[in-house]
């Protein structure tokens, strides 16, 4: 029996990849918000965190 079967018999089942796509959508959304507002400083001063 295959893995896809087991999700099959699950009830409410397919509201799991609408939940996981509102979270990755919202997450992006906050970070591309954040992103726009910091000032170029800022963003070049986190840029160069690994590097040191």
């Amino acid at each position: 029996m295959k893995f896809i079967h087991y999700l099959e018999k699950i009830t409410g089942v397919s509201i799991y990849p609408l939940i996981s796509f509102v979270i990755f959508g919202l997450f992006f959304l906050v970070v591309l918000l954040w992103v726009l507002k910091t000032d170029k400083q800022k963003i070049v001063e986190v840029s160069r965190i690994p590097l040191d």
